[in-house]
């Protein structure tokens, strides 16, 4: 699996943008360090389904008590990295 962050931050974003629906952004313009939830207005329930995409997106199982963490597609993208390059 390819882990290189500035790939992995472009498709996490393209990832919330068909997720959410989001208009006027693409995952090129879409800012990585962006709070999720203070600045975009996700939800619990928005969080958990962009976790199953990202866990058929990338075979990686995302725990329920990390996903507070998962604030920015910056942090998500690191995550993911980082459970890739760990084999979990």
């Amino acid at each position: 699996m390819n882990t290189d962050l500035p790939q992995t931050i472009t498709r996490i974003a393209e990832i919330i943008i068909n997720t959410l629906q989001l208009e006027d952004v693409t995952p090129q313009t879409f800012d990585p360090d962006l709070d999720l939830v203070d600045e975009v207005g996700i939800d619990s329930m928005d969080l958990a389904t962009i976790a199953l995409v990202l866990r058929d997106e990338y075979g990686i199982r995302i725990d329920e008590d990390d996903y507070p963490k998962l604030t920015t597609v910056q942090i998500i993208a690191e995550y993911i990295n980082t459970k890739l390059t760990s084999g979990e």
